[in-house]
Order: structure tokens, then C-alpha cells, then sequence
């Protein structure tokens, strides 16, 4: 039988049910990951297992349950189904398949499964656009340490990000146009928010403030792999097609967990924003290309009531890409310029 390309999709991940014992696991092994949380690993223990976990399980366990549907929890069934495109997308020459970084359908047991497939090569793509330690390079992280201890090892490729694919951004762009942007006061790409500590390491000698960030991707490229600017960059492209002003709207970044965070933070750009008399807001969250708990829960229900709190009237959500027809083309884009 002659040789496929495999083609792994890794999202993050989710509890296996809402009930406060999952989510427990699922933010055990999360949090204890040193990439997400990069403290010494005594503090981080300490942290993680003896006062985030026990304190936050019981509280996300509730904000689950909104979450899930008869289908199960959002990031998994649009994963699945954004698999199933785009396998009949490529092709009988490759196999395509998906995974979580936390919990199941697992990482490694998926890449255990793949060691005895004969791959010619395997194209591992991380779901998430802007690169960060954090996502990518802990999705990437552990595919090598699995693959390293193969006898026979194919040809590997990892995807960093993808935020400047044109068909990406397009993606979005279709998503923003079933909402008149006209009809809004002002509009948000709201990014997933990460210590501004991250984002230094990034540079080698300087910090993620010595660069213009906040104007996106420099021309010589010496931010390319920062977070902070490739969220702007991101928000700048899709801003251009949609043809709004600088001034109608604002980048800012959400979930945070503490202090010495990327700023603004979303929720008060929300709060702030009722305060000035806005109304109707539209808000996108380009870092991510599923729905999940982050846009359903976090963009959808609690800033809304933050909004409403201080005299707003409408947070409307874009929903994310799940398994559009125009994302499909994108993944297929990725995967066929990096085929042998």
C-alpha cells in the first residue's frame, strides 16, 4: 500500500464532561504544563495544585456545564468535523486526524497510534495562529519528545503560525461581514491575553517594548515570532478588508490571571466603553478558530453582562472559523506548501 502524508490538527483542549472531577484533571494538567505556567517547578506546584486547581475547579465546572450541548464540548465536535473536511479536501494520498494538548482525544496516545502507519511524512499543525509558547511550542514540545524515541522516523514538519495566510484572515473577514460593522459603535479583536513576560523571551536582547508591537509585524521581521505583535498584525489585516478606521476600533486581550498582563484588557475596553455611551459592540477573537469556552462563555455571556452593567446594550460575538468552507481552503493551503 503506498505511503500517506499524515496531517495532525492540535487544538488545546477540554475536560472530558463538566463535572468539577474533569475539570479538576483537565486544568491539573493544563496548568502543571511549565510552558504555560513557567515558574520554578516547586512554586509552580504549589501553585497550581495546592491554590488554583481546588479553588477554580468547582467554579469552571458551573461556567461548563453552560458550556456543553448535546453534541458535547464545542472545541471538540468543530475540531472533529474541521478534520473530516478537510480529509475529503486532500485526498486518499493523506490521512488526517486531530488531537487536544490537554486531555482527549490525547496527543500521545494519537502519535503512539501513528508509529506504526508508514508515514512518508507527518504535518503537524498546532490550531493556533499566533505563535506563543504557550500553545505552539507546547503542542511542538511534546510531538518531539514523543517522535525522538522512534526507530523509524518520517519526514516531520510543524506549522509555527499562520496568522499572515491570506485565506486565514479572509476566513474572518467573512465571518465579520454577516454582521453590518456599521450598525456597531465601535468593534474589538479581542486576543487571548498572556504574561508580558512571555513575550520578552521572545528577544534576545531587548524587551517587547523596545518594538513597535502595537503596529504589527516590523518590516524586517524582527518581531515575528512575538505574540503581542502578530495579535495586531492580525487585527490589522482583517481590519484593512473590512475598511475600518484606526479609530473604530481596539485590540485588546482577554483571560487573564493576574497581573503582568498584556494590556488592554478586554473586559475593561468593554466596561470603558459602556461608560462612553456605547451601545452595540462587535467584538472577534482571532486567536482562536474554534468556539469554545474563551468566545461562547467568557466574549458571549460575561462580557455582555459587563456591558449591560455599566449601560451598554449588545456584545454581538463573531463566531469563530470551526469548519467553514473558506478555513478548510486554508488548512489545505498550509498542508499542500509543505508537502514533499
Amino acid at each position: 500500500m503506498k505511503s500517506k502524508t499524515g496531517v495532525l490538527l492540535v487544538n488545546l483542549g477540554t475536560p472530558d464532561s463538566p463535572k468539577t472531577k474533569d475539570v479538576r484533571s483537565y486544568l491539573f494538567q493544563f496548568l502543571n504544563d511549565k510552558r504555560v505556567i513557567d515558574l520554578p517547578l516547586f512554586i509552580r506546584w504549589f501553585l497550581v495544585n495546592l491554590i488554583i486547581v481546588p479553588f477554580r475547579a468547582p467554579k469552571s465546572s458551573k461556567v461548563y456545564y453552560d458550556l456543553w450541548s448535546e453534541k458535547g464540548s464545542p472545541i471538540i465536535f468543530h475540531t472533529q468535523n474541521l478534520a473530516q473536511k478537510l480529509q475529503k479536501k486532500l485526498g486518499e494520498d493523506f490521512y488526517v486526524d486531530f488531537a487536544m494538548r490537554y486531555k482527549n482525544p490525547s496527543l500521545k496516545e494519537i502519535l503512539t497510534e501513528w508509529k506504526l502507519k508508514n508515514f512518508k511524512q507527518i504535518i503537524i499543525l498546532p490550531l493556533f495562529p499566533q505563535y506563543a509558547s504557550a500553545t505552539n511550542g507546547s503542542v511542538i514540545e511534546l510531538a518531539m519528545k514523543e517522535i525522538q524515541n522512534w526507530w523509524v522516523i518520517p519526514e516531520i514538519t510543524f506549522v509555527s503560525q499562520f496568522f499572515d495566510n491570506e485565506l486565514f484572515i479572509q476566513a474572518f473577514y467573512e465571518n465579520g461581514i454577516k454582521y453590518n460593522c456599521d450598525d456597531y459603535d465601535h468593534i474589538l479583536f479581542s486576543f487571548h491575553g498572556l504574561p508580558e513576560r512571555h513575550v520578552d523571551k521572545v528577544y534576545n536582547n531587548s524587551l517587547c517594548s523596545d518594538h513597535d508591537c502595537d503596529r504589527g509585524i516590523s518590516d524586517n521581521d524582527d518581531n515575528l515570532f512575538c505574540y503581542k505583535a502578530s495579535c495586531y498584525e492580525t487585527a490589522l489585516r482583517i481590519a484593512k478588508k473590512l475598511s475600518l478606521k484606526e479609530s473604530n476600533y481596539t485590540v485588546c486581550f482577554q483571560s487573564r490571571l493576574g497581573r503582568g498582563w498584556l494590556e488592554p484588557f478586554s473586559d475593561k475596553v468593554i466596561e470603558n466603553l459602556a461608560k462612553q455611551g456605547k451601545k452595540k459592540i462587535l467584538v472577534f477573537s482571532p486567536a482562536f478558530v474554534s468556539d469554545c469556552l474563551e468566545t461562547i462563555i467568557e466574549i458571549g455571556d460575561e462580557y455582555q453582562e459587563i456591558f449591560e452593567e455599566y449601560g451598554g446594550e449588545k456584545v454581538q460575538l463573531v463566531e469563530s472559523l470551526n469548519d467553514s468552507d473558506t478555513w478548510v481552503d486554508c488548512l489545505e493551503q498550509i498542508v499542500m506548501k509543505r508537502t514533499i
